[in-house]
């Protein structure tokens, strides 16, 4: 939130770089998701969509903050509550997807959802905006069922009662990191077909397919 009280959009177009034949096979495709994503202290955040199986049997998906990606895992956080959190603790399969729609680059990660450790989730929280961290706080479903009018006094109160820099990490903030089975990368090529090779693990490493579209 900026000084005039404005809700900063994070960007869902912050990009790192590429591998430098887009053609060559690699050993191991995390590596390129280093390259992919920006820096962990980049303060615009991808936006990525998170899949979760429900417990009606069907796929629930929400678009949520890339907090980091350490080299081996990706990292969320949310809510405790929340209804992702308890499908997660059901069946911690994910799916999580990227889309970078200005260079034409697209991403998808398969994986398991673990939580991760309270140090990382209080890192995380700290590396909030000032506007999500007093979400963290007041995101409840007693204030979910307020009018607009109401919601906002709450947080105009919340914002005052905790001055910049006060706030740490509510209770019921939590983190998980997704270790990525499957990875498939795909770029657009104006020029020509598009460009598309996923990566599933295995007990060896990684293989690799070419595919179409």
């Amino acid at each position: 939130m900026n000084e005039a009280g404005r809700i900063i959009v994070t960007s869902t177009q912050t990009f790192g770089t590429d591998q430098p034949d887009p053609d060559e096979t690699l050993a191991d495709p995390v590596e390129l998701l280093g390259l992919w994503f920006p820096a962990n202290t980049d303060e615009l955040r991808p936006l990525m969509t998170l899949a979760t199986i429900g417990a009606d049997g069907y796929p629930h998906t929400r678009n949520v903050l890339l907090s980091e990606f350490d080299g081996e895992a990706l990292y969320f956080h949310t809510d405790a509550r929340s209804r992702k959190a308890g499908e997660l603790a059901a069946n911690p399969r994910v799916s999580l997807a990227f889309a970078w729609v200005d260079l034409g680059r697209q991403l998808t990660v398969v994986g398991d959802a673990e939580r991760a450790s309270t140090a990382e989730a209080d890192a995380a929280y700290r590396a909030r905006s000032r506007y999500l961290q007093l979400l963290a706080w007041s995101n409840s479903p007693e204030l979910a069922g307020l009018g607009t009018a109401e919601r906002r006094r709450a947080w105009a109160a919340s914002a005052g009662a905790h001055p910049e820099g006060t706030l740490a990490a509510p209770p019921t903030w939590i983190g998980f990191r997704v270790v990525p089975r499957r990875i498939t990368f795909w770029r657009g090529d104006a020029d020509g077909p598009s460009n598309r090779v996923e990566y599933t693990r295995t007990r060896d490493g990684w293989t690799a397919e070419r595919l179409p579209g």
